[in-house]
């Protein structure tokens, strides 16, 4: 779980905090809210031969005390989504959890990059197999 501070950036937090950080009924809300989008997604993403590894929501409340689910949800950006059939058949972790995401690029980047500075410019080639993992993805999830 993670909360944004006021003033900064998302920061990590765990399920025992989260009630002191937020108070035990909004905390209750944000988990029951959480598990509902969840267990929905998981089960549409299942019965199309896929598993929702993980995922985020993010959450806010507006003048009125009001919850509301913020930002964009369950793309391949924000979830790991893994094909079922690899996971069952899969000989290697590698090859189990190979994921629908933007994982080709973190790969090329914690090889090309040392984090410091401007990130470098993606090659041709990681945009194109980054974008044909996503398109594999859509195919999948709408078939």
């Amino acid at each position: 779980m993670r909360t944004r501070r006021r003033w900064g950036s998302t920061t990590r937090t765990s399920r025992s905090h989260a009630p002191r950080s937020v108070g035990p009924d909004r905390a209750a809300e944000l988990r029951d809210a959480s598990l509902a989008i969840y267990r929905r997604a998981a089960a549409t993403a299942e019965a199309k031969g896929l598993i929702l590894a993980d995922t985020k929501f993010e959450f806010g409340v507006d003048a009125a005390g009001t919850l509301t689910l913020a930002d964009e949800v369950l793309t391949s950006d924000s979830s790991r989504y893994w094909d079922a059939a690899a996971w069952a058949t899969g000989a290697t972790p590698a090859e189990r959890m190979a994921s629908f995401d933007k994982q080709i690029v973190r790969d090329w980047l914690t090889a090309a990059w040392d984090q410091t500075g401007t990130p470098p410019e993606l090659p041709a080639q990681i945009v194109e197999r980054t974008a044909a993992k996503y398109r594999e993805f859509l195919e999948k999830l709408t078939a």
